[in-house]
């Protein structure tokens, strides 16, 4: 069994361009998605999947400095260049990050990929409980594989994950529970505009940002 961590990262933000090497606490954006990963228990490959773009040659130059793999492929086909990049590299399951969240609970995520595995699902998120940025989801390369070859909307190229949401008959979907502790849904903690940028940079200030944690983050909110 193979499992990849795969972090979607383009330059081109309309809202914010350039975020993901924007500096929180001296460090671009990205390496605190990266290295709050060291914290996970389960065995991963992590690669960060951006697209072909000049633009994003800079994401490309910064993982070949830090020693992190780079997948490339489509900019606006993402559901595609998950697909292709989990082939790639043969991976079974595949957990899906954003590189505007720098915060994700890595204690949940271990949890949610134990429960994925345990109850063989195709499908399985943490999403709508803890604070937005803060959640995962991972799936089964057959799921993902589904999605790229029948999802044709748009929005299922954009975002990967809807053709399984809106088709749930299909797939064995599973959701992990969370402490109530780390339930606050209506909360922000994603990096999207110059507001939630400037609110991850308190955030930041509080303790090394790869050790804060999600119950912490929440009370200073």
């Amino acid at each position: 069994m193979k499992l990849g961590v795969i972090i979607q990262a383009r330059m081109g933000s309309s809202r914010l361009p350039g975020k993901v090497l924007r500096l929180i606490a001296g460090k671009p954006l990205l390496a605190h998605v990266t290295g709050r990963l060291i914290g996970l228990k389960h065995q991963v490959i992590v690669v960060v999947a951006t697209s072909t773009q000049t633009q994003d040659d800079a994401i490309a130059t910064w993982c070949g400095q830090t020693g992190i793999i780079c997948f490339r492929g489509s900019e606006l086909d993402v559901l595609d260049r998950y697909f292709q990049c989990a082939q790639q590299f043969g991976f079974n399951h595949i957990v899906r990050l954003t590189a505007d969240n720098p915060f994700t609970d890595i204690t949940e995520l271990d949890r949610l990929i134990e429960q994925h595995l345990t109850q063989k699902n195709d499908y399985t998120h943490s999403f709508g409980m803890m604070p937005l940025g803060i959640g995962a989801e991972i799936m089964t390369v057959d799921a993902l594989q589904t999605s790229a070859v029948e999802g044709m909307a748009p929005h299922h190229r954009e975002h990967v994950n809807e053709f399984i949401q809106e088709n749930p008959e299909r797939f064995r979907i599973g959701v992990l529970d969370v402490p109530a502790s780390k339930k606050a849904p209506e909360l922000r903690m994603t990096v999207d505009t110059i507001a939630d940028f400037d609110h991850a940079c308190r955030l930041a200030d509080i303790c090394a940002p790869e050790w804060l944690s999600t119950e912490r983050a929440i009370s200073a909110c």
